[in-house]
């Protein structure tokens, strides 16, 4: 059972870095590089939408947000793009994902939101 988590982390990387390599190929459409933009910065945001220390929930965003969003979004790029990019994402060494701060300023705006709609809630 371990090892085939440890295998869907390794896949989940690997999409993630064919994500990342159909985001800057022209073929792909503005509104799919719109989606894999926010699944990138997402999921590689130093910040989490639901803090890890948060009993299962925390864990919950990590589980099914991210490979769902992969998912949806690997939809809209064409076959032929997605291969290409699965090509190059194995050929290329796996070097440790780069950090999105633009992802992490994303999450900290919906925590403000959310406690300033709270905050008038409240009132």
């Amino acid at each position: 059972m371990r090892e085939r988590w440890r295998q869907l982390v390794r896949t989940m990387r690997t999409e993630v870095r064919v994500l990342a390599l159909a985001y800057r190929d022209p073929r792909v459409p503005w509104y799919a590089k719109l989606l894999a933009g926010g699944v990138l910065a997402y999921a590689l945001s130093p910040i989490d939408l639901i803090p890890d220390f948060v009993p299962v929930l925390g864990l919950l965003d990590d589980v099914l947000l991210v490979p769902l969003d992969v998912l949806v979004t690997r939809r809209l790029i064409p076959d032929a793009v997605l291969s290409d990019c699965r090509q190059r994402a194995h050929a290329a060494p796996a070097t440790t994902p780069p950090v999105s701060w633009l992802g992490a300023a994303g999450v900290v705006v919906v925590w403000l939101g959310v406690l300033v709609w709270l905050a008038r809630l409240l009132r």
